[in-house]
């Protein structure tokens, strides 16, 4: 849950570092940018930190925030003031190193991602580069050279990737939010890991300039946020077409966003007993059914889908021609170097080099097949609402059998991308072991924002209900 905004004394704890809190304490006075910032890295000490593979050096971002203070005082209005976050360390951010969780492949960028300079010129504060799966390649958190990162909720779980550091890092307190990425369920997993919304937008609607490639068709830069509201303020700053991204996208029209209480028309996906998968732990079941009763308590209409397609598409990220793209994305970085990759990393690129142009071209025959299916399905729905990931695992099975333990993780999300779906992912609940659990709801290309009404809406309610939607700050 999130945690009161004062102490005991009546000064703030700086516990929550929701938007609306901090611009509520810099408004009034009672704190100023530096304030936060040294108390965040208070919280952090000395511990080992699995969360970021590289953490700002304290004096310099305290003088970041001196510089923003003096600007705002000068006259100068920034949209983000004094907000703390961090970048998943595929992203570049000048002056920082990016290494993708490969130490061999460390640079130096002179020059941030488009969504980073977006960020830091509306004032934000970033304090560093967070962890992940090697190259973006895993959906698990635990295959980093930098340290696994394990569940907010219990040590011995995964913290689900590869924006596994993203995740971790908001979660625990140390930022208000952070910049991740989404191929195939890594925005959205490491969010319902550890109790925290994940926005993963449009694909083409933030610019990818700037971000180490893993599959640039269905790339994307995701946001992991305290609140549905947090993540969608800084998608509203990001978002644009980039004329230096080949895959950016122009918006076909004006947004389309109907807040308020939902319509009594509203009919909603949900996933039919026979194609849920919980892969041995049940328990998840009970969590999606209590979300499915919710949603329609809120005056929606649950209509179990046909999820063949979904699944079908879903496959060929890993096990079709899309492997074959991550090769050849990466093919230019670690041309050289693959003795510096993690066995599992090596292992998976290499099965890209099994496809030939005829196979390429079969798969986007099908997929062009599999994406008029998934139409025609939401046809008669406004948004499929499905578990963000169907169990968590230990970090001791994760590396004990990675892949097959990765594919499974992917059931509920590698389909999103290749179907040009967007999404939302927030909490719903914590199971027995102590690890949160979330669902995600997804929409056609460019209804993020009637997307985040409904789960807005539905979230309210699980907390209205007393249902805990995060782990605690630690």
């Amino acid at each position: 849950m999130v945690m009161p905004e004062q102490n005991v004394e009546g000064s703030p704890d700086f516990s929550d570092l929701s938007l609306t809190t901090l611009d509520r304490l810099y408004a009034s006075g009672r704190a100023c940018p530096r304030d936060v910032i040294a108390a965040i890295y208070d919280r952090i000490g000395n511990a080992v930190r699995p969360g970021w593979i590289f953490l700002r050096a304290r004096e310099e971002a305290l003088r970041a925030c001196a510089e923003v203070e003096a600007r705002q005082a000068a006259g100068e209005s920034f949209a983000l003031y004094g907000i703390p976050f961090g970048v998943k360390d595929n992203i570049d951010v000048a002056g920082m190193p990016t290494t993708a969780a490969c130490p061999a492949l460390e640079r130096f960028p002179t020059r941030s991602a488009r969504s980073v300079e977006v960020l830091l010129n509306a004032g934000a504060i970033c304090l560093g580069k967070t962890n992940l799966d090697q190259l973006a390649t895993g959906l698990s958190g635990a295959r980093s050279p930098y340290g696994a990162c394990s569940s907010i909720g219990n040590v011995l779980y995964i913290s689900g990737g590869s924006s596994s550091g993203s995740a971790v890092t908001v979660a625990a307190g140390h930022v208000s939010f952070t910049l991740g990425t989404d191929t195939g369920g890594s925005g959205r997993i490491p969010a319902g890991f550890n109790g925290i919304v994940g926005i993963k937008p449009t694909v083409g609607r933030v610019s990818t300039r700037g971000l180490v490639p893993n599959c640039p068709t269905l790339d994307c830069v995701s946001i992991f946020a305290l609140t549905i509201d947090d993540g969608m303020r800084v998608l509203a700053l990001i978002e644009g077409f980039d004329a230096e991204d080949p895959f950016s996208r122009k918006r076909p029209g004006p947004l389309d966003a109907v807040a308020g209480r939902l319509s009594n028309s509203l009919r909603f996906g949900v996933i039919a007993p026979k194609d849920q998968e919980w892969f041995g732990l049940s328990e998840c079941a009970a969590l999606y059914k209590a979300a499915c009763e919710r949603l329609a308590r809120l005056g929606g209409t649950a209509v179990e889908v046909d999820f063949t397609p979904f699944k079908e598409a879903g496959r060929m990220l890993f096990d079709g021609p899309w492997i074959a793209e991550r090769r050849a994305a990466v093919e230019p970085l670690i041309n050289g170097l693959e003795d510096a990759l993690l066995n599992v990393t090596r292992t998976v690129l290499r099965t890209g080099s099994q496809y030939t142009g005829t196979t390429v071209f079969a798969g986007m025959h099908r997929l062009a097949a599999l994406r008029r299916a998934a139409d025609w399905q939401f046809a008669s729905i406004e948004t499929l609402m499905v578990p963000t990931a169907p169990r968590p695992f230990t970090l001791e099975a994760m590396n004990a059998d990675p892949i097959r333990l990765n594919n499974q993780l992917g059931y509920y999300s590698y389909f999103a991308n290749l179907l040009d779906l967007c999404a939302v992912a927030i909490p719903n609940g914590v199971l027995e072991c102590g690890v949160p659990m979330g669902v995600t709801l997804l929409s056609p290309a460019w209804a993020d924002e009637r997307l985040a009404d409904i789960a807005r809406l539905l979230g309210e309610s699980q907390a209205s209900s007393g249902g805990r939607l995060a782990a605690p700050v630690v």
